[in-house]
């Protein structure tokens, strides 16, 4: 005798539910990665600009004092990056210390900015 209810294998409506849940898994977790790799390059980014920011600080420091308008050499930056360097009097001073601002900037933004004193011994 045949059931009249008979639920055996996998019906359509199962196999599309099971499809759309895979599917919204599978782009939940490449925009996971996605989110990740851009913030790896941002991060990457920011480290190079960082350490080029205190190269360029100390290899200022190393260079000879010079009385403003200072223009002190730059290192070389890697490629897309650009350095700036702006030597300042401090108020009230006597010209014998500097404020040396580093601005380190990427395709023309500017990525980041470091500031030390230059003394002349």
């Amino acid at each position: 005798m045949r059931r009249l209810n008979d639920e055996s294998g996998v019906g359509l409506v199962e196999t599309l539910v099971a499809v759309a849940i895979l599917g919204v898994t599978v782009s939940t977790l490449l925009a996971g990665v996605s989110t990740g790799a851009f913030g790896v390059a941002t991060t990457g980014e920011r480290v190079t600009a960082q350490n080029l920011a205190r190269s360029q600080l100390e290899h200022t420091k190393d260079q000879p004092f010079q009385a403003l308008p200072a223009s002190y050499p730059t290192v070389t930056p890697p490629s897309g990056y650009d350095v700036d360097i702006d030597a300042a009097a401090i108020p009230g001073a006597d010209g014998a210390i500097q404020e040396i601002t580093v601005t380190v900037s990427r395709d023309g933004d500017t990525v980041e900015t470091a500031s030390d004193y230059k003394v002349d011994r």
